[in-house]
């Protein structure tokens, strides 16, 4: 594919996931600054799973489930503007992702300082699934640990999805990997096996912790369709409906979403998801700039 047929694309894309269309962010750049390896290895399971275009079906799977605790789902709606500004959140998190992944140890703790930060002002009060009226803060440690384990459970599963399943001491050691951005964030005793994440991704399903609402049908309905450039609308519906595709039956049913509605292209979600991915990559480059900054950290300081 040529570059006059990518560099719109990729232009788009940059804007979409960047905030810029021009140049590489200053705080993807700012990942080759740093006296220290950071807390994940470039032949760690966490390089190779964040490493790849999969995150972005990781990141909407990530969404969706972090949305069914009507906790969360509550402080998105009353302390956000997604609406408006749609894909600033999405862009928060990669940022954040990208950070703790392949910056350095104080980088990552940086990150997730402001994160949290940014959480101390988001309270309020939900209806649980069970019609009960609770308080909520981002910063309490149910919602935490539940957005720590919807990530790790959405990024593993999406890269198993579209790539392959990875063996289970691998798949072990990403979980255990990554608990250290749960304790970066407050998380207490993140699961450190898949075993242990299913055991208590599945205890959150009580009736009143993981709920369906009108609510929810606003947020999903909102993601199903983000108001994307029109160039970008094809290639995003695909990877929609890949990590719907790629999600538990349960949590589908839970979100209202049909999956023979979706993905009614000339390939299924899958192979589909493949073929999208593949071309973005070719537009923004593979490896990014963020693990192309960490490496050149890592080689300055002889550890590469």
């Amino acid at each position: 594919m040529s570059n006059g047929v990518l560099e719109p694309l990729r232009r788009r894309l940059s804007l979409t996931f960047a905030g810029q269309s021009e140049g590489i962010p200053a705080w993807e750049l700012a990942l080759e600054d740093g006296d220290d390896a950071g807390y994940f290895a470039p032949d760690s399971v966490t390089w190779r799973v964040h490493g790849g275009m999969t995150t972005i079906v990781g990141g909407i799977r990530a969404l969706l489930t972090q949305a069914l605790h009507p906790g969360v789902l509550a402080g998105v709606l009353d302390h956000s503007y997604y609406q408006d500004d749609p894909l600033a959140r999405l862009a928060r998190t990669i940022r954040w992702v990208f950070t703790v992944t392949f910056g350095d140890t104080r980088a990552a703790r940086t990150a997730c300082e402001h994160v949290r930060r940014r959480h101390a002002p988001v309270v309020g009060r939900y209806v649980d699934g069970r019609g009960v009226e609770r308080d909520y803060s981002a910063n309490d440690p149910e919602l935490l640990e539940w957005v720590h384990i919807a990530f790790t459970d959405a990024f593993l599963g999406a890269y198993e999805y579209v790539r392959c399943p990875l063996p289970p001491a691998r798949a072990d050691q990403y979980v255990r990997e990554w608990a250290v951005a749960g304790e970066l964030m407050g998380v207490e005793s993140p699961p450190r096996s898949v075993a242990a994440l299913r055991e208590r991704l599945e205890a959150y399903d009580d009736g009143a912790r993981l709920a369906h609402s009108p609510r929810l049908d606003e947020v999903v309905g909102f993601l199903r369709k983000l108001p994307l450039d029109p160039m970008l609308v094809p290639g995003y519906r695909t990877l929609f409906a890949a990590a719907v595709d790629s999600m538990p039956h349960r949590y589908t049913d839970l979100l209202g979403l049909d999956r023979s509605s979706l993905g009614r292209g000339l390939l299924p979600p899958k192979p589909a998801a493949s073929v999208t991915l593949a071309v973005v990559g070719l537009a923004l480059g593979n490896p990014g700039p963020s693990e192309q900054a960490a490496r050149r950290r890592l080689a300055r300081l002889g550890v590469l």
